[in-house]
């Protein structure tokens, strides 16, 4: 299984989870860290420049990156979320190979599949995550938002906003 089959935004999303037997678990433990109630200027955010899916283990990944580099220099006085959630669910249609497995299966046109995974739909200029910090960790929060982006399928961008009191 290769990520390249499964980032590209293909037809309709498969999101309807009562008519599958089972659906996959999403990998994200969660979806907001830090401290909520922080008296927070500055908003770095990380935004998508293409349309892709991304998989679940692909936003955790960058999560703990992210929060990993936050967590070391800041302490708690942060606060980083992740906007998009992985509705879609990925279904791959297993085929048998090595020696002879032609003989076995040679696959058929129009094959579902079986549920493998999930992964969140972006469009361009949407926003991946979100960190909001005082003026002083700008810079850190940049860093983190950098480290977090190597970890995704897509190229992304930095913004760093002022945001209104």
């Amino acid at each position: 299984m290769r990520a390249k089959n499964y980032r590209e935004v293909k037809g309709q999303p498969y999101t309807r989870k009562e008519y599958m037997k089972s659906s996959p678990q999403s990998k994200i433990t969660k979806f907001t860290m830090g401290d909520p109630h922080g008296n927070y200027t500055h908003t770095a955010s990380l935004i998508a420049q293409e349309a892709a899916q991304i998989r679940t283990n692909a936003l955790e990944a960058a999560r703990v990156a992210t929060n990993r580099v936050l967590m070391e220099k800041l302490g708690n006085n942060y606060l980083l979320q992740i906007i998009p959630y992985p509705h879609v669910v990925l279904r791959e249609n297993k085929m048998i190979f090595g020696a002879h497995a032609d003989r076995l299966q040679d696959g058929m046109s129009r094959a579902f599949g079986k549920p493998i995974g999930a992964a969140a739909r972006v469009k361009p200029n949407q926003e991946i995550m979100k960190i909001k910090v005082t003026p002083e960790a700008v810079d850190i929060a940049k860093d983190a938002l950098k480290r977090g982006s190597i970890k995704l399928p897509i190229t992304c961008r930095i913004i760093i906003e002022k945001t209104p009191n």
